[in-house]
């Protein structure tokens, strides 16, 4: 780095974020910019390690002591293209990535990890501001097509890495718009949606085509995209919610987290539900689940004015900072305060909720829930747990949010058209080295492959599918170098 010291010199800044309460009144993104000189100062932390484990610790393999060294001499060209070499959307992984490679991160041994997502997110929009970022259209096209099921991010690293191969690439998407999880799944003010049109558009000016409306095995008949294309790949993600099987289940108030996300992710973009709508305003809410989702919950339930927002865990709190089961450089399972829980909210772990109660009318009025006691192994994880007597209690609740992961894509329709086959935990069955079902030309990636995961991980294995994709049709693939650059060289 030209500055060798600078992590020795500046601590750790992340931006300025709009104040909690006045932030909660809108949808908006709420983190500002690096001025010029905090961005300079924030990229000279990085040490520029003889092994910078950063690079493991991030799914795409991000060059990150690179580009945060052209940050530094504000060589911004350069570092566009160091990122876009390995990440074909930083502008989705700098906002919502929970950014494994700072975990690993060597400074971060003794001392707040270098801001590497924060740099991320400023390389690819001052790109964009400089106009670096532009149409790569393939200079020669290989006559083959493929039909891409799926736009979430997945669906869209792969279908951006065989249209750069100069393969036909159309994609099909359920929704009435591309993005899958990223603009019905998550909140405006994690993830403007202007961000994901940007980025849609720049694919349709590189030669793919997006169907939308288009539901596979329903409006679209499989067997007529076996027989149209090439390859095919099953993008469709991890889709089925997990419930909670409880008495009072059926009462109205009890709801899917991902049904109320969605909902209001419409609501903003002014398009109508079919279903009645899902509204915190007033109520008792509580969101059951500790993870992203559930946090975005409690986000959106306090930008709908709701009377109270509770979390609650099932699992025991986590430590506040890493322990000699979670060494360095291993991501470290540790308590996390997200923006959301900055924006009020109770949080209560080794909680387990017995039955939803209603009233004369069928609404749900309350939660009855009881503490945990947990026992843990020699390695410090929670094996069991026993509930403890006399624990039980009753908490007001007139809307309850279900947030507690995906279990497997869905099944009903396409799948089960195929008669494909599914691995243990009804996952689509295909290898990490091939992403090859065992249907000819029918590949698969993402969270229908591996399960529920990250952004930063489905993009890697679209990224990855597709590589594998294209040495099907052509024997070889330069999409093995995992540097798009190199491609538009060639």
């Amino acid at each position: 780095m030209n500055k060798i010291t600078g992590f020795l010199q500046f601590e750790r800044e992340l931006p300025a974020k709009r104040p909690p309460q006045e932030r909660v009144n809108d949808y908006n993104e709420f983190s500002e910019r690096y001025s010029d000189e905090k961005l300079n100062q924030q990229s000279a932390r990085c040490m520029d390690c003889g092994v910078p484990f950063c690079h493991s610790g991030c799914p795409l393999g991000n060059v990150i002591p690179e580009f945060n060294d052209a940050v530094f001499r504000k060589s911004w060209k350069e570092a566009y293209d160091i990122l876009s070499s390995t990440n074909n959307f930083p502008e989705f992984t700098g906002r919502i990535c929970p950014a494994p490679c700072e975990a690993s991160c060597v400074l971060g041994i003794n001392a707040p990890a270098v801001t590497i997502e924060e740099i991320e997110k400023h390389i690819i929009e001052i790109a964009f501001d400089k106009g670096y970022v532009q149409p790569l259209i393939p200079h020669i096209r290989t006559g083959k097509k493929i039909a891409l099921v799926g736009s979430g991010p997945a669906g869209l690293a792969a279908a951006a890495q065989l249209n750069y191969a100069g393969h036909t690439v159309v994609v099909y998407e359920r929704d009435d718009a591309p993005g899958g999880l990223l603009r019905y799944g998550i909140p405006d003010f994690k993830l403007e949606k202007w961000v994901i049109d940007r980025r849609i558009q720049l694919m349709e000016e590189e030669g793919i085509v997006f169907r939308c409306n288009a539901e596979v095995g329903k409006s679209i008949n499989i067997n007529d995209l076996l027989r149209e294309n090439n390859a095919i790949v099953l993008a469709g993600g991890s889709t089925i919610p997990r419930d909670l099987n409880i008495p009072g289940r059926d009462l109205n108030g009890v709801h899917f987290a991902m049904d109320f996300l969605t909902q209001q992710n419409s609501r903003i973009a002014k398009k109508q539900s079919e279903v009645a709508d899902i509204i915190a305003t007033g109520k008792n809410v509580i969101v059951i689940g500790g993870g992203d989702t559930g946090s975005d919950c409690v986000g959106t339930a306090n930008r709908h004015k709701a009377s109270a927002v509770t979390q609650f865990e099932l699992m025991p709190k986590p430590p506040g900072d890493r322990t000699d089961f979670m060494p360095w450089p291993t991501y470290p399972m540790i308590l996390k305060t997200s923006s959301s829980h900055e924006e009020g909210v109770q949080r209560h772990w080794a909680i387990a909720t017995k039955e939803f109660i209603g009233d004369e009318n069928g609404n749900l009025k309350a939660l009855k829930i009881v503490d945990l006691e947990w026992k843990f192994t020699e390695q410090n994880k929670p094996a069991q747990f026993i509930e403890i007597p006399g624990s039980a209690t009753e908490i007001p609740c007139e809307l309850a949010l279900l947030a507690m992961g995906f279990i497997h894509p869905q099944h009903e329709g396409l799948l089960n058209q195929l008669e494909i086959e599914l691995d243990d935990r009804g996952n689509v069955k295909a290898t990490e080295n091939s992403y090859h079902t065992n249907i000819p030309k029918i590949f698969t990636a993402g969270d229908m492959r591996r399960g529920q995961s990250l952004v930063v991980w489905a993009i890697s294995e679209g990224r990855e599918c597709a590589c594998k994709v294209d040495e099907y049709l052509m024997s070889y693939s330069l999409l093995e170098s995992r540097d798009t650059n190199i491609l538009q060289q060639l």
